[in-house]
């Protein structure tokens, strides 16, 4: 497409790279897909993004200056090494995903993720170059290909891409797995004979996992990496996502650990595993006191949500009956639940039916008996011993 120089801003004293279209006579299609090059990377600046300083023409032909990275690109590192361990390449991966997600949230699909386009400077910093065919999401009418035409390297290109559909981020995704996995195994994941043959493995075929052809990589940086090679475009994960996977420690394989808590009183202890775990009346709280994982399993704890408040009327939070029609039997947790009311209603009415004898008692009329005699005035009989009054 171009040819790409080492030059020096004189104006600002800074060396640059200038690339250069090839050809005064260039094809109008070329023409205007360098010129979207510039237009597109203007758009983007990103410490994981090559930027793009100035554009214009010379001489009929128009140049691109761009940021000088002294480094190499990852296709020389291939040459040079054949294949890197799983630290560098976590660290790779982590940051070409970050430069994606940057020019996926500006609406821009690069479609050429390829070992030659990501370039390590001298710190090791990863650079992503070469938007010349990038395509923006949101104008389909910047496709510059023409109909049954495919751009991108057969080698990387998303099954989606080799059955000739539009392009979007999950596409970069998938390419930017492939260039991981070949730094893994030294390889891509998908070769044959020709164009033709790549782009049916693409579609047809599943990729082998990295720990079948010998590689010592855990179980999750393998499954993770199965996962942004699926076929299907919704399965993959965000190039946000994948940032922030491989910017964590997750692809080492530990699992989170899980909160310890122990059983709330008349809560059944917790199921064996690979069996569902039965709904809980209250949720338990978790303690303070994390447990430490007992392995390398790559697997992700968390605890399961508190189940809905029973609901009267409705059946929530209630264990479904055996057999249609038959009465709901009570278990021996609500049955011990129930004594305590039960013994206080009983407990209740003793106490008041002492209280009503005890007021009957106290305040109940003298019984002492009462004579009339002949003259009209009254004498109180004696009270009868033994009797209080």
């Amino acid at each position: 497409m171009g040819e790409v120089w080492r030059a020096t801003d004189e104006v600002l004293g800074r060396s640059v790279a200038v690339k250069l279209l090839l050809g005064e006579h260039a094809d109008e299609s070329a023409t205007a897909r360098f010129r979207l090059e510039a237009q597109t990377a203007a758009r983007l600046s990103h410490p994981h993004l090559v930027a793009v300083f100035d554009f214009g023409s010379w001489e009929d032909r128009l140049f691109l200056v761009m940021e000088l990275v002294e480094g190499r690109s990852l296709a020389d590192v291939l040459l040079a090494q054949e294949r890197l361990g799983p630290e560098q390449a976590a660290h790779i991966a982590g940051q070409a995903a970050a430069g994606l997600a940057a020019a996926h949230r500006q609406g821009i699909v690069h479609r050429d993720i390829k070992p030659g386009n990501l370039m390590l400077d001298g710190e090791g910093t990863v650079k992503i170059g070469d938007f010349g065919i990038a395509q923006f999401v949101d104008d389909p009418s910047a496709a510059l290909t023409t109909t049954g035409q495919i751009v991108g390297t057969s080698l990387y290109l998303a099954p989606e891409r080799a059955l000739g559909r539009t392009a979007d981020a999950a596409s970069d995704m998938y390419s930017l797995g492939c260039v991981i996995y070949q730094l893994l195994l030294g390889q891509p994941p998908f070769r044959s004979d020709t164009a033709t043959g790549t782009l049916y493995q693409h579609v047809d075929t599943p990729p082998v996992p990295l720990r079948r052809h010998g590689v010592d990589v855990s179980a999750a940086f393998d499954a993770y990496l199965l996962g942004l090679l699926a076929k299907q475009p919704e399965d993959r994960p965000t190039a946000q996502q994948v940032a922030d996977w491989f910017h964590s420690d997750a692809w080492r394989g530990r699992a989170e650990p899980l909160p310890q808590h122990l059983p709330a009183p008349g809560q059944a202890p917790p199921p064996p595993a690979g069996l569902p775990a039965r709904p809980a009346p209250f949720p338990a709280a978790p303690s303070a006191t994390p447990h430490p994982a007992t392995d390398g399993a790559p697997t992700t704890y968390r605890l399961p949500e508190a189940p809905a408040a029973p609901v009267r009327g409705t059946g929530h939070g209630r264990r479904a009956a055996a057999r249609p029609g038959k009465a709901r039997r009570r278990t021996a947790g609500e049955a011990i639940r129930r004594r305590p009311r039960v013994a206080s209603a009983i407990a209740g009415a003793i106490a008041f039916l002492a209280a009503v004898f005890l007021g009957m008692s106290l305040f109940s009329p003298d019984t002492g008996a009462a004579t009339v005699p002949d003259d009209g005035t009254a004498t109180e009989a004696p009270a009868t011993p033994g009797t209080g009054e």
